[in-house]
């Protein structure tokens, strides 16, 4: 999709309804299903929050940005991610706080960087956050410079995204579950699983709203 075209769509989807837990769920392990509003809120989840970037690459087609955590020792070592991260104290809002991540890890210039939805909060049972996604555009092609939280970059073509063969079936092993059948997209090689996935199958029924 040219750059063009998306950007004549950010009009409606800035105000179109979300999908909520229920696009969420589509892209969801089972065991994750069990998890209501009121045993996540017993868990007095962290905050933190991620920044979907939607941009042109040097052939103006449409792109989002994905980035491969580095192989650390945590929690989500090399798994698919958008960039963002916890909350600073220094933050003044959520929002803040995926711009402000998304500047560290990938290098990206937030000052030409346009915020135009939030989405539904996604919450991650194994580090206990609550993690606020937000939706944003820039109109230049990024430079982007890794630090060392990222191993990869994954620029992924806004078209594969929305095909619906990226969806897929695939035997994980989590931190709380070995070898299940998740719900995932495949994305330029790479398995995307778990609240990244819960979280691009909410923005990709937005576009399916349109």
């Amino acid at each position: 999709m040219e750059f063009n075209s998306f950007k004549s769509l950010i009009p409606k989807l800035s105000v179109n309804p979300l999908g909520g837990i229920e696009s969420q769920f589509k892209l969801a392990p089972k065991i994750r299903k069990r998890l209501t509003a009121e045993l996540i809120q017993a868990h007095n989840p962290k905050p933190a929050a991620v920044l979907a970037l939607f941009y042109p690459n040097i052939n103006n087609q449409t792109h989002i940005l994905l980035t491969k955590r580095a192989n650390y020792k945590g929690t989500h070592a090399a798994q698919i991610s958008f960039p963002g991260g916890k909350v600073d104290t220094n933050d003044i809002n959520l929002q803040a706080t995926a711009l402000r991540e998304a500047h560290e890890e990938v290098g990206i210039n937030i000052t030409n960087i346009q915020v135009f939805k939030e989405m539904t909060p996604v919450y991650i049972p194994p580090s206990n956050f609550l993690v606020n996604p937000y939706l944003a555009y820039t109109q230049e092609t990024p430079i982007f410079k890794k630090n060392h939280e990222v191993a990869t970059i994954i620029e992924v073509s806004l078209v594969d995204f929305l095909n619906e063969a990226s969806i897929s079936i695939e035997n994980v092993s989590t931190s709380y579950a070995s070898k299940i059948d998740t719900p995932c997209f495949k994305l330029n090689g790479y398995v995307v699983w778990g609240a990244t996935a819960m979280m691009l199958s909410e923005i990709k029924d937005l576009f399916l709203k349109l």
